[in-house]
């Protein structure tokens, strides 16, 4: 029975999630002693953002297969170290796009109409309208600071106030921008053109202090910062600075270098600065998909499967996802089916993908089957993220090559198997959206690579089936399907039963002993 680990508060539905996959212990009073003492017991580990989870803290779970961050940034992860380990860590990106992307709108319009002071000074006591005129935002151009997820929501929602918006984001491409109303410029053009320039980058190294004294110094005079991404992008002395000297207008802050910021810091209670408590994703529908969509993820991790969104894994496009995701799930048996009935050395693997797959990133389908074919013979855990390198170090040489042609199929995947002798092929095709092996050795079968099979190579002869049949019936064993193939009426054949139950040693013996049988096999998945 698995069991996870969860160190800070998440939605129930995420908890109930879960469940699904095993034992789940809700201990949010941990300091780092006890979470070290503690997370060699665990499969999962799932955190916000207030644990830390270092490369200590890893190296002790001795058990850990894959760590679940219920939001979207990951810099509390030692995420190098879980990739060393082959630990997936998976986070909910999409969780919070529009909750944020709606702070970011909020925040606008409270720098455009100066909410929050008028609101304060009502409060106090005063009724001084003409301390409070403020701007429109229609006609006003909005800089973004990457265009990904919940820069494309904040873009959206700004143009429909009719701004103007312009974006720096040197991975998204021309088309995607034309798409949302966007004109992407370089960093430089977007400081100086920009009424309002607001954050949605990753705090990474190429990131931080982004926006220093010299940055800040570029922005127009009398524009406005906002920054509802990461702490540490903006040099917050700096900002200060420019507040103070009255070059930038004001400023809205979600969050901050360190969190909560000091009681003395110059941000707190500055005149231009609205400031709030790391907000961006505390709405009840994010954090219900935060922890629905994480724990999905983390499931998904625990059965062997690749989570959606898994941060040190290859990252698949949510327009190709639904396409990509049962080939992934049929990569990985295929590669397990291979290693089960190749029990020759091989000198090499030959990958074909044909069909709607040649359209696609085919990397996450090679490292699951590379998966499929580790892990069928290592005490290790093979996952997609260590799978590349544990291939490597065992000398497993695969190569990889696309094909518009599918036969009769979609989509096809076919492993050519090159041993000292012959090559061996076996493929796979998506029908239904249940993976299904369509060829074996030659022969062509269709069977759903799923609970216990028993397989035979065989020479085709009246009485073949019955005879297995009989064998397995003694030992109390039911066939639940059976498929066929052959080359020719009384040649060689290949047989596929499915069972309820994996047949037993000695009966696998007996059916192996059959006059007529060439091999058989016990497969369980």
């Amino acid at each position: 029975m698995n069991r996870i680990l969860v160190t800070e508060k998440i939605a129930t539905e995420g908890l109930d999630v879960l469940r699904q996959a095993g034992t789940v212990d809700v201990r949010l009073d941990l300091d780092k002693p006890t979470l070290l003492s503690l997370i060699g017991e665990y499969d999962a580990l799932v955190v916000r953002s207030a644990t830390k989870v270092t490369a200590e803290v890893i190296a002790a779970g001795e058990r850990l297969r894959v760590i679940g961050r219920a939001g979207t940034g990951v810099d509390n992860i030692d995420v190098e170290a879980a990739t060393r380990r082959g630990i997936i860590v998976v986070n909910a990106p999409a969780s919070n796009n529009v909750a944020v992307a709606e702070l970011t709108i909020g925040l606008l319009l409270c720098l455009a109409r100066r909410i929050p002071q008028a609101h304060a000074s009502v409060q106090s006591g005063r009724w001084a309208r003409n301390d409070f005129i403020g701007w429109e935002v229609r006609g006003k151009t909005l800089g973004l600071v990457g265009l990904g997820r919940i820069g494309s929501e904040v873009a959206r929602r700004a143009r429909a106030m009719e701004m103007e918006v312009i974006a720096y984001d040197p991975v998204v491409s021309f088309d995607r921008a034309e798409q949302l109303g966007v004109t992407l410029v370089t960093l430089d053009e977007l400081v100086q053109r920009s009424d309002v320039v607001s954050l949605h980058v990753p705090l990474i190294e190429s990131t931080r202090n982004l926006f220093d004294r010299e940055r800040i110094m570029q922005m127009k005079r009398g524009s406005y910062l906002i920054n509802a991404s990461r702490g540490g992008i903006v040099d917050e002395a700096a900002l200060v600075e420019a507040l103070d000297s009255g070059h930038l207008a004001g400023a809205a802050l979600d969050v901050y270098a360190q969190e909560p910021p000091p009681a003395d810091s110059p941000l707190i209670g500055h005149p231009k600065v609205i400031t709030v408590p790391h907000i961006g994703a505390s709405t009840k529908e994010a954090q219900l998909s935060a922890g629905t969509e994480m724990a999905a993820g983390v499931v998904t991790a625990l059965t062997g499967g690749t989570p959606r969104y898994a941060v040190n894994a290859p990252f698949v496009a949510p327009e190709a996802w639904n396409v990509l995701q049962p080939y992934l799930n049929l990569g990985r048996l295929l590669g397990t089916l291979v290693m089960h009935l190749v029990k020759e050395p091989v000198r090499s693997y030959d990958l074909e993908l044909g069909g709607e797959l040649a359209e696609m990133d085919t990397q996450p389908v090679r490292l699951a089957v590379l998966q499929g074919l580790l892990a069928a013979s290592s005490i290790e855990r093979i996952t997609p993220v260590n799978a590349p390198i544990i291939a490597r170090e065992r000398g497993l040489r695969m190569t990889e090559r696309v094909s518009p042609e599918a036969e009769n199929y979609a989509g096809l995947i076919t492993l050519h198997v090159q041993t000292s002798e012959r090559t061996r092929t076996f493929s796979g095709t998506v029908l239904r959206g249940e993976p299904h092996i369509v060829q074996m050795d030659g022969y062509f079968v269709d069977f759903v690579p799923q609970g216990s099979l028993l397989i035979t190579y065989h020479h085709d002869q009246p009485g073949m089936i019955g005879k297995v049949g009989q064998l397995l019936g003694a030992a109390d064993v039911n066939i639940s399907g059976m498929y066929v193939g052959r080359r020719a009426p009384r040649e060689q054949a290949v047989m596929v039963l499915t069972l309820d139950e994996p047949a037993p040693p000695q009966v696998m013996e007996q059916v192996a002993a059959i006059p007529g049988i060439d091999a058989a096999y016990s497969v369980t998945f």
